[in-house]
């Protein structure tokens, strides 16, 4: 849906909810594109590298995958 801007300043509640419902909402300028409206999402935690740092434990045998359990996968078995 594309809306020129003095329609948009009028009608800016409305269109906030069509955009929350998954609508693309585009305000034009001059008849061309000129602003996308998106829904607000809140920003995601900053990951933080080796947080968990001696808290996990790989099995030594961890890449020795047995012969039956790789022909289970293939449908084999």
């Amino acid at each position: 849906m594309q809306v020129n801007m003095h329609e948009a300043k009028s009608k800016l509640s409305a269109l906030g909810e069509r955009v929350w419902r998954g609508e693309k909402v585009v305000i034009a300028k001059a008849g061309k594109p000129y602003l996308d409206i998106l829904p607000h999402k809140e920003e995601r935690i900053q990951r933080q590298p080796g947080r968990f740092k001696g808290q996990i434990r790989i099995s030594e045998d961890f890449d020795q995958t047995p012969d039956q359990l790789i022909d289970a996968f293939e449908g084999k078995s």
